[in-house]
């Protein structure tokens, strides 16, 4: 079997299969299909300082190669986690990464202080493509300075493993990357979903309630591809590829075009065992190909 260890910051992982932000729970409700301590980080659903309800039905719609959502990050707050869903899943032996989103700089510094605290979680993943309320409504990671003021305030209060996820939805990727390194993210994680939208004909509305939602699945993955490529060329952090990877030939690519390990997201709704085979399909692969470690094949490009 080849070595597939791989290193994100002081992130010790035993294998580059991640899962992806919203697509597996909080790993606990996909236990009773693939082994949860096989998985090299578990990234689980997005978290907010105060609970949210999220957005109205429906907010998912099926399309040709994917699907688009609008859930509107809904969640019980950051309490909730620590005092009901951290007690189930610290003794999880992976790494269990919380997804952190929030309206303000201090609003997501104030939420990650309190994941700080939480001696079995060594990580936190930002999702900077959430609205700010100060600028109306403009999501953070769209822009250089949005980006770096919440990767700023974070910073200061967030002493761990520190991850970036960065939006595709900005006309030059590698800009954002390089401001949230600048102020201490010690990786980026990309693409977030693209911009989309569908709609009922015979009804004549959009199929989802607020019009537009993030686009994910296989169709993306291109454009995931390339921006990864561009991204891993740009910054001397770590990089984590995502956007429709749904086998070990997906995950390859990725790793070849310069991410260091990879997330798995709408794929998980498909094949609840899917990170396991991705990772087992690498394995072999890199076998097959005479490849010793996972490291010979990162960034060959």
């Amino acid at each position: 079997m080849a070595d597939l260890k791989v290193n994100i910051g002081n992130l010790r992982m035993k294998n580059p299969v991640m899962t992806a932000s919203g697509t597996f729970g909080y790993g606990i409700e996909f236990q009773d299909f693939v082994p949860l301590d096989e998985i090299g980080g578990i990234i689980v659903k997005g978290t907010t300082l105060q609970a949210r309800e999220g957005n109205p039905y429906p907010r998912m719609a099926e399309t040709a190669q994917g699907m688009l959502n609008c859930v509107g990050l809904q969640n019980k707050g950051v309490s909730y986690f620590c005092n009901n869903i951290y007690p189930q899943i610290k003794d999880i032996d992976t790494n269990m990464i919380v997804n952190v989103s929030g309206n303000s700089p201090e609003n997501y510094a104030e939420c990650a202080a309190r994941i700080d605290a939480l001696d079995k979680i060594p990580a936190i993943e930002l999702n900077i493509s959430c609205p700010n309320v100060k600028t109306g409504g403009m999501a953070f990671g769209v822009t250089a300075k949005g980006a770096a003021s919440v990767v700023r305030e974070v910073r200061k209060a967030y002493n761990k493993t520190l991850i970036v996820k960065l939006s595709p939805n900005v006309t030059d990727i590698t800009e954002i990357a390089r401001a949230v390194e600048a102020e201490g993210a010690d990786a980026v994680s990309l693409i977030n979903t693209l911009m989309g939208t569908s709609i009922d004909i015979e009804k004549r509305c959009f199929n989802l309630s607020i019009g537009t939602g993030g686009l994910s699945g296989p169709a993306v993955k291109p454009v995931a591809l390339r921006m990864v490529y561009q991204v891993a060329k740009s910054v001397h952090v770590p990089v984590i590829g995502l956007g429709g990877i749904s086998t070990a030939t997906d995950a390859i690519e990725f790793l070849m075009a310069g991410a260091t390990a990879i997330e798995i997201g709408t794929a998980n709704f498909l094949d609840p065992a899917v990170t396991k085979k991705v990772k087992d399909g690498i394995d072999q692969w890199l076998d097959s190909h005479g490849c010793k470690s996972v490291q010979e094949i990162i960034g060959v490009l």
